[in-house]
């Protein structure tokens, strides 16, 4: 009872002299004693690890999951947790794999941008504690945290017309997605209050990819006469806009002398491309140890902000103007 009592550092009922502590540290010293964390886990039921599912696509980094998981990293590291990473080629299996990922691994796991169906959204079993990031549908009895990105598309575009620029190309995500359309719907808002009439040939869906991105720049300037090189172009993420920087490039174009690029999320390539990116900043770090604070309350029952009818907490969005976009 001693020795549990001095190493798990938990209460007695009993007082042990300082010369006993200190014998019984020594003697686990002597002989290499580790704690076995399992059973500690069996006894306690918690594991002080928490999980992150996310989708792997193609051979890219993913940048957008980068900056996500330093901030779960971060939140993770400030409550003493433990973080597993679990892969999936496709999310039409997600149900199932997350049910499998609840085997006593983890006590709660974290959905990075999830594109699941209706039976998902149905919701999980109360005793798998989830919280999600940018998911496309609302799941129930799950908080979701996403941003403002209607506005923050809005702020872009709005910016890009105060510059000068009227003839705007916007290569967007893939149509449907909850993402992709509400970007679509703040570059048309702020067309439209500029008085600029909306070209369907002025925007191009696409994965979420700088291969795709470049692939789908370089066949419109294949396909388009240098005269109809558009003023502007409002990339979905940055990822897509390094792409199309890359096919401008190849092309013979500048940026921002010939054309001004844009993108959004100020990752990693926005910071370090050139020029620098202008884009528009998801708190992403932030929003990831946000996640972790918001598991933890669920894994420990706590209510959390956002549960209930409202499922979702949203962040803001900010214009972050670097070097990519000059006055026409």
């Amino acid at each position: 009872m001693a020795v549990s009592a001095v190493l798990n550092g938990s209460n007695s009922s009993v007082r042990i002299s300082e010369e006993t502590q200190r014998r019984i540290r020594k003697a686990a010293a002597d002989l290499r004693y580790r704690p076995n964390i399992a059973a500690r886990a069996l006894v306690n039921r918690r594991m002080n690890t928490i999980g992150t599912f996310i989708v792997v696509e193609g051979l890219e980094l993913n940048h957008y999951f980068l900056e996500v998981f330093n901030g779960i990293i971060a939140g993770a590291s400030k409550h003493k947790q433990n973080v597993t990473v679990f892969t999936l080629d496709t999310w039409s299996d997600a149900k199932e794999q997350l049910e499998r990922a609840f085997d006593g691994r983890i006590d709660g796991m974290i959905l990075i941008a999830p594109i699941v169906g209706e039976e998902f959204a149905k919701g999980m079993n109360a005793d798998m504690p989830c919280v999600s990031l940018h998911s496309n549908v609302d799941i129930q009895g799950i908080v979701n945290l996403e941003s403002d990105e209607e506005k923050g598309a809005y702020e872009m575009v709005r910016f890009l017309i105060e510059k000068g620029h009227r003839r705007i190309l916007h290569l967007a995500g893939p149509r449907g997605l909850v993402g992709a359309e509400r970007r679509i719907a703040g570059y048309k808002q702020a067309l439209s209050e500029a008085g600029i009439a909306f070209e369907e040939s002025l925007l191009k869906s696409m994965a979420y990819s700088d291969v795709e991105a470049r692939a789908v720049m370089t066949e419109w300037l294949q396909d388009n006469p240098r005269e109809a090189l558009p003023d502007a172009i409002f990339c979905a993420n940055d990822q897509m806009a390094l792409g199309c920087v890359e096919a401008l490039s190849a092309a013979g174009l500048r940026v921002p002398e010939d054309v001004s690029v844009s993108g959004f999320d100020d990752t990693l390539i926005a910071r370090v491309s050139m020029p620098p990116l202008t884009t528009v900043r998801q708190p992403l770090r932030e929003m990831g140890m946000e996640a972790v604070s918001m598991l933890l309350k669920r894994i420990d029952g706590e209510d959390v902000e956002g549960e209930g009818t409202q499922q979702s907490v949203v962040f803001p969005t900010e214009l972050v103007v670097r070097k990519s976009v000059e006055e026409r």
